[in-house]
């Protein structure tokens, strides 16, 4: 597939490691420009563009960049997509870096619906919680005893079913993990956030999880 990937940090680069290495097509961005990206663009084979170039034609964004840069991307960032594109953030509010955003802690929603109301399209919540090293050094083929697992949220039934396939793809297991309203459930601070473990360990950590925002994580 043709992925575009906004956000060359830890997960985003090692996303774009991993997805490359399967085959994709993967063009990946930053906030400073492609070329600070040389680097990663010659390791991978990936295409290093500017932002507003990243979506174009794909059929997957991956947007993992800080909440506070969110609303700071280019407007029309998924303009020209293909048709049905998948968009998954992976991203979460800390208020110690974010400052504190007022749409997230006054209204109550979630912080990946924030994201999609600024960026005008469904998101898809998945690898929020996991470490970044673990895209690298963990993947196991289906049906491993060892393989972990990821809770997956959003509304969009097809997109969601674009992603879990990917993540399939990359080696690891998937959890529904409802609609994008319930993914407060693997938000930073519940019991599924940073965990390691299989379907059911993660379906138990979901279960667990207190819609309460935990007080480290409330600005």
């Amino acid at each position: 597939m043709k992925i575009g990937i906004i956000g060359a940090g830890n997960i985003g680069g090692n996303l774009t490691r991993r997805l490359t290495a399967l085959g994709h097509d993967v063009s990946v961005a930053n906030s400073r420009g492609p070329e600070t990206l040389r680097q990663l663009a010659e390791e991978t084979g990936a295409t290093a563009v500017r932002a507003e170039d990243a979506a174009k034609g794909a059929q997957v964004v991956v947007v993992t960049v800080p909440v506070k840069a969110v609303p700071h991307l280019p407007s029309g960032l998924l303009d020209g997509a293909a048709e049905g594109v998948a968009v998954i953030d992976t991203g979460n509010y800390y208020p110690g870096r974010d400052g504190r955003i007022a749409g997230i802690e006054d209204e109550g929603v979630t912080e990946s619906r924030w994201t999609e109301r600024h960026l005008g399209h469904p998101v898809i919540k998945v690898f929020n919680g996991t470490y970044a090293q673990d895209i690298l050094d963990r993947p196991r083929p289906a049906g491993d005893p060892e393989r972990l697992a990821v809770p997956v949220a959003g509304d969009d039934e097809q997109a969601k079913r674009t992603v879990r396939a990917l993540v399939g793809e990359l080696g690891f297991d998937t959890v529904d993990a409802g609609g994008l309203d319930d993914s407060w459930r693997q938000q930073p601070g519940t019991p599924v956030y940073g965990l390691r473990a299989g379907v059911e360990g993660v379906r138990k950590a979901l279960a667990e999880a207190s819609p309460e925002r935990p007080e480290d994580f409330r600005g």
